[in-house]
């Protein structure tokens, strides 16, 4: 059996925001090879994964990971919004993210 990924790359490009205010409960993730929103409803419900190391161990790894899911597209590029357990920091702006290919609708 070859290695089947089970995400594809997203890239978080900041909160959810107006002209004057930042709603940092909603992210804005675009993912990979994703241009219009018909591409971008196959993603709803998805799993994103915002995984980065950290300085401390816990539990014998430095490597943590704030889990979210993508609610609703956002626009007509394809960028999709989405919500975390817990807000992403702003230094997560620019990074990549997993986009979990489950839990699956087809």
């Amino acid at each position: 059996m070859g290695s089947t990924r089970l995400y594809t790359k997203g890239r978080v490009l900041g909160y959810k925001r107006a002209k004057r205010n930042t709603r940092p409960n909603t992210s804005l993730i675009q993912i990979e090879g994703v241009a219009t929103k018909e591409d971008a409803q196959f993603y709803l419900g998805k799993r994103i994964a915002y995984v980065y190391r950290a300085k401390r161990e816990i539990q014998g790894s430095k490597v943590r990971v704030i889990w979210g899911r993508v609610t609703r597209p956002h626009g007509s590029s394809g960028v999709v919004k989405s919500k975390f357990r817990v807000n992403l920091p702003p230094r997560a702006f620019g990074a990549s993210v997993r986009v979990m290919l489950y839990p699956s609708s087809i």
